[in-house]
């Protein structure tokens, strides 16, 4: 029969043992935390990674955009002066035919 003497001595007598399991549940607590600590730092390393990387995506989309706009203006001008030297080629090769036919009527004008 375990009367209340019996039972405060089982307390003291276990009292050892459940410092020693506070110890333990102390270390692991403890251990935890550094164990936070390591991947909150990791966290926030990765989070300026991730800034500084969006930061350049960022500007490198500006640039392409800029060198794309060029691109495409190089391009239009291009087709347009190609246009325009089609078009210069044309009238050149339409004055040189009308030329020539002047020339032949100016030759049989004056032949005796």
């Amino acid at each position: 029969r375990a009367g209340p003497g019996r039972a405060a001595g089982r307390l003291r007598a276990e009292r050892p043992g459940a410092a020693a399991g506070m110890e333990e549940l102390r270390g692991r607590r403890d251990e935890l935390a550094r164990l936070i600590q390591g991947e909150e730092e990791e966290r926030s390393r990765l989070q300026g990674q991730i800034w500084a990387l969006t930061e350049k995506l960022a500007r490198t989309n500006e640039s392409l955009a800029r060198k794309v706009a060029a691109r495409n203006d190089f391009e239009r001008t291009i087709a347009e002066t190609e246009a325009a030297y089609g078009k210069i080629l044309e009238s050149s090769q339409t004055l040189l035919s009308v030329l020539k036919g002047e020339t032949g009527n100016t030759s049989k004008a004056t032949e005796p």
